[in-house]
C-alpha cells in the first residue's frame, strides 16, 4: 500500500471560483516547497494549462468518458506524487449521468478523494449552512473534509458565514478569499482564457497565491491530504510499442494551437517518436519532419497573424500535397480550411481541406460524442465504437458533395452532423477530440500510419 497525499477541490456549482482557488492553491504550495502535481477531471484543455503554468509541471485529465473506469485509478496512481490537487468540473455531484457515475463524487468515491467545496459566497448568509448540510447528507460515501469561502464582501459577510458553518455543521472552515477584481480569469465564446493569451500571466497567478496565502490555512489542507487513505500501487507497467522509432513528429504549438493532452504527447515519446514543436505564427519555414499533428485552439482570434504568415501557410500546403500525413482537430481543422471567417471577416488560411471554416455565435457541437470509424479512416478500426468530445462555434461550409469522412458520428454533431474527420490524400482533420486511452489509442495508430505511408522525411 502506498501513501499519496492528495483532495479535490470542488464545488456545488460551475463557476464558483474552483480555478482561481486551485491555481492559487497549486502556486502557493510550490512556493513553500511541496511537490506539487495537479490533475483536472473531465475533458478540459484550458483549466489544465492554469494549473500545469502553476504547478511548473503537466497537469492531467481524468475523464470517465474518455477513459475505462478501470483506467482512472492506475493512470492516476501513476500520475501522482507528493501532494496531488485534483480540480473538479461544475459541481460535486453532477454529471452527465442522472446516477452519478461519472460525477465529480464518483471520482472523489473511486480514488478516496477528500473534498474540499469551494463555495461562491455572493448574496448567501445563513444560506450556506442548509446547502452544506443537503450536499455532506446527499452521499455518506463522499468525504467532504472542509470548505472555502471564495468571493466573500468583507469582514462582516465572512463572520456571519462562518457562524452558521460552525453553528449548523461539522465542517471546517478552511479560508476565506475575499472578492477582488484581481482574482478573475477572462471567459469568452470556449470559457476561460487561456494563459497563454494574458498578458502578465506570472502575476496574476502570483496574485492568486497571495490571496490564497492570506485568507487559506495551508497547513490545514496539507493535514488533509496526507490523511486520504492508502492506495494499492499499480503493477508494473507494460513495455511500450516502438512504432514511432525514429519517427520526426511535427506539433503546432502556440497561442492559436495548444490544446493538447499532457499524456497524449507523452505517448508519442514512449512509442519512440521525437516531437517537434512548430509556431505557426512566428515561424517562416517548416522543420524536418514526417508527420504532423495540429490540435486545438482559438485560430479565429489569431487569424490575422496566421494569414500573415504567408510563408509558413505556403510552405505546409506545399507538404501537405506531397504527401504528409497529418492529423488536425477543431482549431487545426479550421486552419487546414481554404478561408476561416470570424467577426465578419474572411481570411486565407492553408488550403488543404477544401472546405471554408465560418465562426457562429452559438456552439455548433458541445460536449461528449461517440463514433465509429469507417472504411475511409487510414488507421482506424472500422466498427468499433469510440468515445470523444468537441467543442466548437464553428462550421465547415462548401465541402465537395463526395467528401470522405474517417467517423460516423451516433451522439454529436461533428463536421455533417453524421460524419466527422474529413479524409483528403494523408489528412484526417475533424472536430472530435481524442484522449490516447486503452479504448481511444490513436497515437500509436497514427504513427503506425506515418510510418506505413513509407515517404522521406518533409523538408523545408
Amino acid at each position: 500500500m502506498t501513501g499519496l497525499a492528495r483532495l479535490m477541490i470542488s464545488a456545488a456549482h460551475k463557476s464558483s471560483g474552483k480555478t482561481v482557488i486551485s491555481t492559487g492553491l497549486a502556486a502557493a504550495f510550490r512556493d513553500a516547497g511541496a511537490d506539487i502535481c495537479t490533475f483536472k477531471k473531465g475533458p478540459d484543455y484550458i483549466d489544465p494549462m492554469w494549473l500545469a503554468a502553476a504547478s511548473g509541471a503537466p497537469c492531467y485529465n481524468l475523464d470517465f468518458h474518455a477513459m475505462t473506469r478501470a483506467e482512472v485509478a492506475p493512470f492516476f496512481r501513476s500520475r501522482a506524487r507528493g501532494l496531488s490537487l485534483i480540480e473538479a468540473n461544475k459541481g460535486l455531484y453532477d454529471g452527465m449521468h442522472a446516477d452519478g457515475g461519472d460525477s465529480n463524487a464518483a471520482l472523489a468515491k473511486l480514488l478516496c478523494l477528500p473534498v474540499v467545496l469551494v463555495i461562491d459566497t455572493g448574496g448567501v448568509t445563513r444560506g450556506i449552512a442548509p446547502l452544506l448540510l443537503g450536499y455532506c447528507g446527499f452521499d455518506e460515501h463522499v468525504n467532504i473534509a472542509g470548505v472555502i469561502l471564495n468571493k466573500v464582501a468583507g469582514s462582516r459577510h465572512e463572520s456571519k458565514l462562518r457562524e452558521s458553518v460552525e453553528d449548523y455543521t461539522d465542517l471546517a472552515v478552511l479560508g476565506a478569499v475575499g472578492r477582488q477584481q484581481g482574482l478573475e480569469i477572462g471567459e469568452r465564446h470556449l470559457g476561460l482564457t487561456t494563459p497563454s493569451e494574458c498578458a502578465g500571466q506570472t502575476a496574476m497567478i502570483a496574485g492568486f497565491a497571495d490571496a490564497v496565502r492570506a485568507g487559506v490555512d495551508l497547513d490545514a489542507l496539507r493535514a488533509i491530504a496526507a490523511d486520504a487513505p492508502a492506495m494499492e500501487p499499480n503493477a508494473a507497467p507494460a513495455p511500450a510499442g516502438r512504432v514511432g522509432q525514429g519517427l520526426r513528429i511535427g506539433v503546432a504549438r502556440d497561442t492559436a494551437f495548444g490544446f493538447y493532452y499532457a499524456d497524449d504527447l507523452e505517448a508519442f515519446k514512449a512509442q519512440g517518436a521525437e516531437l517537434i514543436f512548430i509556431d505557426m505564427i512566428h515561424d517562416r519555414t517548416l522543420p524536418p519532419m514526417d508527420g504532423l499533428f495540429i490540435g486545438g485552439g482559438f485560430p479565429e482570434t489569431q487569424m490575422t497573424a496566421l494569414c500573415a504568415n504567408a510563408d509558413l501557410r505556403a510552405s505546409l500546403h506545399a507538404a501537405l500535397a506531397g504527401g504528409l500525413p497529418a492529423y488536425a482537430e477543431c482549431g487545426g481543422l479550421m486552419y487546414l480550411c481554404r478561408s476561416l471567417t470570424h467577426g465578419g471577416q474572411t481570411l486565407p488560411m492553408v488550403g488543404a481541406i477544401p472546405g471554408d471554416a465560418v465562426m457562429h455565435a452559438r456552439p455548433q457541437g458541445r460536449g461528449y460524442v461517440r463514433f465509429a470509424d469507417t472504411d475511409a479512416h487510414p488507421w482506424g478500426v472500422p466498427g468499433t465504437a469510440q468515445h470523444a468530445h468537441e467543442f466548437h462555434y464553428a462550421s465547415i461550409e462548401n465541402l465537395p458533395a463526395d467528401a470522405r469522412f474517417a467517423r460516423r458520428m451516433s451522439r454529436g454533431a461533428g463536421i455533417s452532423g453524421d460524419g466527422d474527420a474529413v479524409v483528403t490524400g494523408n489528412i484526417v482533420a475533424g472536430f472530435c477530440h481524442l484522449r490516447n486511452t486503452g479504448p481511444t489509442p490513436w497515437v500509436p495508430g497514427f504513427l503506425g500510419f506515418v510510418r506505413g505511408v513509407g515517404r522521406q522525411t518533409i523538408t523545408s
